[in-house]
């Protein structure tokens, strides 16, 4: 019961911090003027900067990466759990 919920909230973490993210990249998009690619890409990861040209992106790939690898983390110990409960039925 522990891992459970040890997993759930790591999941719940991950999730949040992911989906915070894409919200705030998509409230930005509409102030873009140049991107490359995706615009919601482009806005959470950014890209490289020609010339003096100025870089509108957000920069948040780091954060994202994390709040994924986090839900992706929650999941697998909730299966893990999910399934060492019913094998031992």
């Amino acid at each position: 019961m522990k891992r459970t919920v040890i997993g759930g909230f790591i999941m719940l973490g991950g999730l949040f911090t992911t989906l915070t993210v894409i919200v705030v990249a998509a409230l930005y998009i509409p102030s873009m003027n140049s991107w490359s690619g995706s615009q919601l890409w482009y806005a959470i990861f950014g890209g490289k900067q020609y010339g003096n040209e100025s870089v509108e992106s957000l920069f948040l790939g780091f954060p994202f990466v994390v709040g994924s690898l986090l839900s992706i983390l929650g999941l697998v110990i909730l299966v893990m759990e999910y399934f060492d409960k019913s094998f031992l039925k």
